[in-house]
């Protein structure tokens, strides 16, 4: 590609990016959806105007803005945050992925649909978006018990849907007559050596950065943190999210001599997410929509259903405040990657039912791509007091 080229695609879509901001500041819209609504017209499925080139560093900008996102999410994991908000935290969280799975499964299988494929898509349904989620909650600007509750509530819940996920392939494959564990095994050694990998880079980090410039971490610590965390994840076949999780909670609550731990990620964070929704929303392709169906309009009206429902009855459990318990649920609606992922995995387990589960939770994705980011800040704004 020319030099020329690729430089001129880089200023505009940081113009895109600046300018989804600025709307975003001054209207309803989430700019998470802007910045999708721009991808998807730049990309193969509107004018095609984003080179190949370009689009081939989604998958690298994509892992490091997510590793990005999930030291901000363990960040805010901090003892203060799980004394006053951990039990409405761990409450929703689970509520949400085991009411997920029951809903939209017993849902499906009502309509007819095979008993271990409505399982499956039950599973893929509790993926949400944790990047989408994170940037919703940093455009509201609302700092109080319900964003942070929320933060707390996305850091983990995708570790619940995995595991679950996992359970539910083992449960799908004895219902078709096969007895394989090693999905389980496969998630418990994913999980557990993740969590060493970030303890290993979070303890020493912990102890050496922020020592240079009186508590705040200088931006180079930062991206040398983010790069070391998720290229090491890959290296072993682990998971950087779970990584950069561990190592963010680890900071936050280890680095006494921190005044701001995270303040030059946040500040070096928007122009990689930029990229990445931009990219993310080229890469979609809209006819995947027309493929969904009356099944997908099903999938979509039992997950939306469940979410709401667990959200309630978590943040019920976890004893949040009234006015607080019935917004959880709707501002947990985005789901993204994590969800597209499962899918690939589970259609490459169950061959027959590839094609359904690969259409459903791809069309779906988009939808919840575009309205979940705006449910969310509706949810926040109805909880800014």
């Amino acid at each position: 590609m020319d030099l020329a080229q690729a430089l001129l695609t880089l200023s505009g879509l940081f113009a895109v990016g600046l300018a989804a901001d600025q709307i975003g500041n001054r209207t309803l819209l989430p700019r998470v959806t802007l910045l999708l609504i721009c991808g998807i017209a730049a990309g193969s499925s509107g004018f095609d105007l984003i080179p190949t080139e370009i689009s081939d560093w989604y998958e690298l900008l994509s892992i490091v803005a997510l590793t990005m996102v999930a030291f901000l999410l363990g960040g805010s994991l901090t003892k203060e945050n799980m004394l006053s908000n951990g039990r409405v935290i761990l409450s929703i969280s689970l509520a949400v992925v085991v009411l997920t799975i029951a809903i939209v499964s017993f849902g499906l299988w009502l309509l007819g649909v095979d008993i271990g494929l409505a399982l499956v898509l039950g599973a893929v349904a509790t993926a949400t978006a944790p990047a989408a989620t994170q940037d919703v909650i940093r455009q509201s600007g609302v700092q109080n018990d319900f964003t942070q509750a929320l933060s707390g509530i996305v850091a983990i819940d995708d570790v619940w849907g995995l595991f679950a996920f996992s359970v539910v392939l083992i449960i799908a494959h004895q219902i078709g007559g096969s007895e394989d564990a090693s999905m389980l095994y496969g998630a418990i050694h994913e999980f557990g050596a993740s969590v060493l990998l970030g303890v290993c880079i979070g303890i020493p980090a912990a102890m050496l950065t922020g020592r240079l410039t009186g508590g705040e971490p200088l931006q180079i610590e930062a991206l040398a943190l983010t790069f070391l965390t998720a290229g090491l994840a890959i290296e072993f076949e682990l998971s950087y999210l779970i990584s950069g999780l561990t190592v963010g909670a680890i900071i936050i609550n280890g680095a006494r001599h921190h005044t701001k731990a995270f303040h030059e990620i946040e500040h070096v964070q928007w122009p990689f997410m930029i990229l990445f929704f931009i990219l993310a929303g080229a890469s979609l392709e809209i006819h995947a929509l027309r493929a969904v169906g009356l099944l997908g309009l099903a999938y979509m009206v039992l997950r939306v259903f469940s979410r709401l429902l667990g959200g309630w009855i978590g943040a019920w459990l976890g004893n949040a405040p009234d006015r607080q318990r019935r917004w959880f649920g709707l501002a947990l609606l985005p789901q993204a990657g994590v969800a597209i992922g499962m899918a690939l995995v589970a259609a490459k387990q169950f061959p027959a039912w590839s094609d359904t589960i690969m259409a459903i939770t791809i069309g779906t994705t988009i939808a919840f791509e575009f309205l979940g980011p705006a449910a969310t800040l509706y949810s926040i704004r109805r909880n800014r007091d």
